[in-house]
């Protein structure tokens, strides 16, 4: 990846921390306006190949395995025995034995450590994809060939040198895996087209798409209710028998999940961290922070937040003394089954 990260350099980026990068106009760039090209690096593929892989992959996850089917790329979960996720990825079928796994960088060690746990019980290997090059593109630039590319969320296509998957948002975005001397070509060729902005910015639309990636300092800590992953279609309600699967049975058809994932407004550009408190007129706590984003421009942040599901409406909401404002989400929170979503590709 040394290739890679000096080309970056040299069009003016720099790493913020580990795995994010910024480039000189950021606080500049709109992904409800602009079209951006962004290096992807706070995410990674776990790859699992091999004659058992998806019977493996089938026990262990949310998603059935059969839904990723090379055209569909569902979202998936990770749990524990008590329902609670120890990571989420998407779903991608690469080849008839292998599947990668797309979900956040600080969670492919720990997943792969989890998983290995019982890899030994059948043929097949877990690595992660460290020289895959991932980055996005929000927006439709012209210098974007989007021939052959697909057009609905959490739908994928194979080329001869990329994998691209389709992720939703008020614009288009697609996400490109592929090797590091092809990646920085099609970088240069998308270029010419499209503003370079850092990865701040595809995790803004995250947030705008109420789209909720774990990372390490969420592990273990919600169901997959909690940030409304069956209204994404990320749990097969129909597949059987995976880790976690009676405790997140339970609490769908009893209703049970008592807080959820909700799209929010801050006052300030501070960006409170993961975990910070949100609290009521009363001062009493009745929810987290999930990811916020800083938006300069517009003098606020861009905000996750994990709430009590019996908040009224117009609640009084503060993190630290600044005004936290809901905003609607732009999916119905109710079961959406990936089987409707498999069954509406097949049918076009």
């Amino acid at each position: 990846m040394n290739d890679w990260m000096a080309h970056l350099k040299a069009q003016g980026g720099h790493l913020s921390d580990d795995h994010n990068w910024q480039f000189p106009e950021d606080d500049r760039r709109r992904p409800d306006a602009d079209d951006c090209l962004i290096p992807l690096m706070h995410l990674k593929v776990l790859e699992c190949e091999g004659p058992d892989a998806a019977r493996f992959l089938q026990g262990q996850t949310s998603a059935s395995v059969d839904h990723a089917n090379g055209d569909f790329a569902p979202l998936t979960a990770f749990c524990t025995p008590k329902g609670r996720m120890l990571a989420n990825a998407e779903l991608l079928r690469v080849a008839p034995e292998r599947f990668w796994l797309l979900l956040d960088v600080s969670l492919t060690e720990p997943l792969a450590q989890q998983l290995g746990k019982y890899a030994p019980f059948y043929k097949l290997t877990l690595r992660r994809r460290d020289d895959l090059v991932l980055f996005g593109v929000i927006g439709a630039p012209a210098t974007l060939d989007r021939s052959g590319l697909p057009d609905a969320p959490w739908h994928m296509a194979q080329h001869e040198t990329a994998v691209v998957v389709r992720h939703p948002g008020e614009r288009p975005r697609w996400l490109f895996a592929m090797d590091e001397s092809h990646a920085i070509a099609e970088w240069n060729h998308i270029s010419a087209g499209a503003r370079l902005a850092g990865n701040r910015l595809w995790r803004r639309a995250d947030i705008d798409a109420g789209l909720a990636w774990l990372t390490a300092e969420h592990s273990d800590s919600f169901l997959p209710q909690m940030i409304n992953w069956e209204a994404l279609g990320g749990i097969s309600f129909r597949k059987g028998c995976y880790t976690g699967q009676e405790v997140v049975a339970r609490a769908h058809f009893r209703g049970q999940v008592k807080r959820r994932l909700q799209i929010a407004t801050l006052e300030g550009v501070k960006a409170p961290a993961i975990g910070n408190e949100i609290r009521n007129a009363e001062g009493k706590r009745v929810g987290e922070v999930f990811l916020a984003i800083a938006d300069e421009r517009e003098q606020r942040c861009r905000v996750l937040a994990v709430l009590n599901t019996g908040l009224e409406n117009g609640a009084t909401l503060t993190i630290d003394d600044r005004v936290l404002t809901p905003e609607p989400l732009p999916y119905p929170l109710e079961r959406l089954d990936p089987e409707s979503i498999v069954a509406g590709s097949d049918s076009t």
